[in-house]
């Protein structure tokens, strides 16, 4: 079915798809987290921590899962930097400290100005 720019419009603004008529519960979730890439978890967290959690949702008008899931995602992104930037340095400290011949150091020196 090829949608016009008019069709994707009113999907935007609601006028198509926001009726009972357009939703449906899906029977086969595993289908449906195997092509969202999602995992189903459990896990404790203190009933004060998820009230204080819903509440910041809530003033932000978004639901506490997918936030606490954006939180995670922010998390992670910022992790794997400072562990890779850690492990760049580790690796630039390595090649510093092979004895490389005058003409190859210049070379190397040049590029790390670059």
């Amino acid at each position: 079915m090829e949608f016009t720019t008019k069709d994707i419009g009113a999907w935007e603004t609601g006028e198509l798809g926001a009726s009972s008529d357009s939703v449906a519960v899906s029977s086969d979730s595993v289908a449906l987290d195997e092509a969202l890439g999602m995992q189903l978890i459990s896990i404790r967290l203190q009933k004060k921590l998820i009230n204080d959690l819903k509440r910041i949702a809530g003033h932000h008008g978004i639901g506490y899962q997918p936030m606490i899931r954006d939180l995670l995602n922010r998390f992670v992104n910022s992790e794997l930097k400072l562990i890779l930037n850690d492990e760049l340095r580790q690796l630039d400290q390595a090649l510093s400290e092979i004895e490389s011949t005058e003409p190859v150091r210049q070379f190397m020196e040049v590029r790390k100005q670059a």
